[in-house]
Protein backbone atom coordinates (compact mmCIF):
# COMPACT_ATOMS: atom_id res chain seq x y z
CA UNK A 1 0.00 0.00 0.00
CA UNK A 2 1.16 3.12 -0.91
CA UNK A 3 2.02 6.18 1.56
CA UNK A 4 -1.18 8.06 -0.43
CA UNK A 5 -3.48 5.16 0.26
CA UNK A 6 -2.30 4.63 3.95
CA UNK A 7 -3.24 8.65 4.48
CA UNK A 8 -7.16 8.21 2.66
CA UNK A 9 -7.16 4.64 4.95
CA UNK A 10 -6.39 6.90 8.05
CA UNK A 11 -8.81 9.94 6.79
CA UNK A 12 -11.65 7.48 6.77
CA UNK A 13 -10.85 5.46 9.62
CA UNK A 14 -11.05 8.58 11.53
CA UNK A 15 -14.45 9.50 9.69
CA UNK A 16 -15.85 5.95 10.74
CA UNK A 17 -14.35 5.93 14.38
CA UNK A 18 -16.11 9.43 14.58
CA UNK A 19 -19.44 7.66 13.33
CA UNK A 20 -18.80 4.49 15.73
CA UNK A 21 -18.09 7.02 18.53
CA UNK A 22 -21.39 8.82 18.01
CA UNK A 23 -22.99 5.46 17.69
CA UNK A 24 -20.91 4.26 21.51
CA UNK A 25 -22.49 7.68 22.84
CA UNK A 26 -25.96 7.22 21.66
CA UNK A 27 -26.42 3.88 23.00
CA UNK A 28 -26.12 1.71 20.34
CA UNK A 29 -23.03 -0.19 20.88
CA UNK A 30 -22.11 -1.82 23.97
CA UNK A 31 -18.30 -0.78 23.72
CA UNK A 32 -16.31 1.92 22.56
CA UNK A 33 -14.62 1.45 19.19
CA UNK A 34 -11.12 0.24 20.09
CA UNK A 35 -10.55 -1.57 17.39
CA UNK A 36 -10.28 1.43 15.11
CA UNK A 37 -8.86 3.47 17.63
CA UNK A 38 -6.11 0.87 17.52
CA UNK A 39 -5.43 0.86 14.02
CA UNK A 40 -5.49 4.20 14.05
CA UNK A 41 -3.08 4.49 16.13
CA UNK A 42 -0.29 2.35 14.85
CA UNK A 43 -0.91 4.20 11.91
CA UNK A 44 0.12 7.49 13.84
CA UNK A 45 2.77 6.07 15.25
CA UNK A 46 4.60 4.94 11.93
CA UNK A 47 4.78 7.85 10.40
CA UNK A 48 5.67 10.03 13.60
CA UNK A 49 8.71 7.84 13.94
CA UNK A 50 9.42 7.86 10.05
CA UNK A 51 7.94 10.95 8.59
CA UNK A 52 11.39 10.79 5.79
CA UNK A 53 8.63 8.25 3.74
CA UNK A 54 6.37 11.66 3.19
CA UNK A 55 6.71 14.09 0.63
CA UNK A 56 5.78 17.86 1.61
CA UNK A 57 2.44 17.59 0.75
CA UNK A 58 1.83 14.24 2.35
CA UNK A 59 3.81 15.64 5.44
CA UNK A 60 0.81 18.27 5.57
CA UNK A 61 -1.71 16.11 4.91
CA UNK A 62 -0.26 13.35 7.49
CA UNK A 63 -0.42 16.31 9.94
CA UNK A 64 -4.03 17.31 9.32
CA UNK A 65 -5.24 14.00 10.13
CA UNK A 66 -2.91 13.83 13.15
CA UNK A 67 -4.59 17.18 14.47
CA UNK A 68 -7.87 16.28 14.00
CA UNK A 69 -7.98 13.22 15.30
CA UNK A 70 -5.99 14.67 18.49
CA UNK A 71 -9.26 16.88 18.84
CA UNK A 72 -11.49 14.52 18.47
CA UNK A 73 -9.69 11.92 20.99
CA UNK A 74 -10.19 14.71 23.70
CA UNK A 75 -13.51 15.30 23.53
CA UNK A 76 -14.03 11.72 23.08
CA UNK A 77 -11.91 11.36 26.68
CA UNK A 78 -14.36 13.86 28.13
CA UNK A 79 -17.29 12.19 27.02
CA UNK A 80 -16.48 8.84 28.07
CA UNK A 81 -15.33 9.94 31.48
CA UNK A 82 -18.52 11.57 31.98
CA UNK A 83 -20.48 8.54 31.21
CA UNK A 84 -18.52 6.28 33.16
CA UNK A 85 -19.29 9.33 36.19
CA UNK A 86 -23.17 9.53 34.38
CA UNK A 87 -22.43 13.13 34.36
CA UNK A 88 -24.16 15.54 31.77
CA UNK A 89 -25.99 13.83 29.16
CA UNK A 90 -25.54 10.52 29.92
CA UNK A 91 -27.33 11.22 33.48
CA UNK A 92 -30.95 11.80 31.53
CA UNK A 93 -30.80 8.68 29.47
CA UNK A 94 -31.26 6.13 31.97
CA UNK A 95 -35.06 6.21 31.80
CA UNK A 96 -34.75 6.02 27.60
CA UNK A 97 -38.35 6.40 25.79
CA UNK A 98 -38.17 3.14 24.00
CA UNK A 99 -40.81 4.54 21.37
CA UNK A 100 -38.29 6.97 19.71
CA UNK A 101 -36.43 3.19 18.77
CA UNK A 102 -39.24 1.71 16.30
CA UNK A 103 -39.49 4.78 14.19
CA UNK A 104 -37.96 4.68 10.96
CA UNK A 105 -35.33 7.05 10.01
CA UNK A 106 -36.02 9.06 7.27
CA UNK A 107 -34.06 11.39 5.16
CA UNK A 108 -34.90 13.03 2.50
CA UNK A 109 -31.99 13.99 -0.36
CA UNK A 110 -32.51 16.54 -3.97
CA UNK A 111 -29.27 17.05 -6.21
CA UNK A 112 -26.82 14.58 -6.75
CA UNK A 113 -24.13 16.52 -4.83
CA UNK A 114 -25.60 15.72 -1.46
CA UNK A 115 -24.27 17.28 1.40
CA UNK A 116 -21.56 15.26 3.19
CA UNK A 117 -23.02 15.81 6.80
CA UNK A 118 -26.26 14.71 5.06
CA UNK A 119 -24.86 11.19 4.13
CA UNK A 120 -22.96 10.90 7.31
CA UNK A 121 -26.09 11.05 9.48
CA UNK A 122 -28.01 8.62 6.97
CA UNK A 123 -24.75 6.20 7.59
CA UNK A 124 -24.84 6.62 11.83
CA UNK A 125 -28.46 6.12 11.75
CA UNK A 126 -27.80 2.87 9.51
CA UNK A 127 -24.84 1.79 11.76
CA UNK A 128 -27.07 1.67 15.00
CA UNK A 129 -30.16 0.51 13.45
CA UNK A 130 -27.63 -2.84 12.51
CA UNK A 131 -26.52 -2.76 15.69
CA UNK A 132 -29.58 -2.83 17.33
CA UNK A 133 -31.22 -5.29 15.01
CA UNK A 134 -27.81 -7.62 16.02
CA UNK A 135 -26.37 -7.09 12.79
CA UNK A 136 -22.71 -6.46 11.77
CA UNK A 137 -21.73 -2.75 11.68
CA UNK A 138 -18.40 -2.78 10.97
CA UNK A 139 -18.73 -3.71 7.54
CA UNK A 140 -19.97 -0.41 5.99
CA UNK A 141 -17.57 1.83 4.35
CA UNK A 142 -18.23 5.41 4.46
CA UNK A 143 -17.10 5.96 0.95
CA UNK A 144 -18.38 2.81 -0.97
CA UNK A 145 -22.25 4.05 1.31
CA UNK A 146 -22.06 8.09 0.45
CA UNK A 147 -21.51 6.69 -3.74
CA UNK A 148 -24.07 4.04 -3.29
CA UNK A 149 -26.88 7.42 -1.84
CA UNK A 150 -25.94 9.33 -4.63
CA UNK A 151 -25.75 7.44 -7.45
CA UNK A 152 -28.84 6.09 -5.72
CA UNK A 153 -30.49 9.53 -5.66
CA UNK A 154 -29.79 9.94 -9.02
CA UNK A 155 -31.80 6.49 -10.22
CA UNK A 156 -34.98 7.10 -8.36
CA UNK A 157 -35.09 10.69 -9.66
CA UNK A 158 -34.96 9.15 -13.24
CA UNK A 159 -36.93 6.15 -13.11
CA UNK A 160 -39.71 8.04 -10.90
CA UNK A 161 -39.11 11.51 -12.59
CA UNK A 162 -39.06 13.47 -9.12
CA UNK A 163 -37.08 16.24 -7.79
CA UNK A 164 -36.46 14.96 -4.48
CA UNK A 165 -35.88 10.85 -2.74
CA UNK A 166 -36.95 10.03 0.53
CA UNK A 167 -34.45 7.25 2.01
CA UNK A 168 -36.07 5.35 4.89
CA UNK A 169 -34.31 2.89 7.51
CA UNK A 170 -36.52 0.58 8.33
CA UNK A 171 -36.23 -2.82 9.97
CA UNK A 172 -38.11 -5.90 8.74
CA UNK A 173 -37.90 -9.40 9.83
CA UNK A 174 -34.71 -8.32 11.97
CA UNK A 175 -32.64 -6.66 9.03
CA UNK A 176 -32.04 -3.13 8.59
CA UNK A 177 -33.34 -1.98 4.93
CA UNK A 178 -32.48 1.09 3.43
CA UNK A 179 -35.64 1.93 0.61
CA UNK A 180 -35.87 4.88 -1.68
CA UNK A 181 -38.81 6.30 -2.91
CA UNK A 182 -40.07 9.56 -4.35
CA UNK A 183 -40.56 12.55 -1.66
CA UNK A 184 -43.57 14.49 -1.25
Amino acid sequence: MTEDEELLKLEDDIRRLKIEYEVYFNGGSPRPPRDIVFRIETCIKKYTSDASSLNLGQRFKFNQLVQKYAVNSELWRRKLRDKEEGRGQFAQKRGGDESAEARPVQMVCSGPDIDQEKIDQLLNAMVEAKRKAGERADNVDPRVFGKFIRDKTRQVKKSLQCDKVLFTIVVEGGKVRLKASRAS
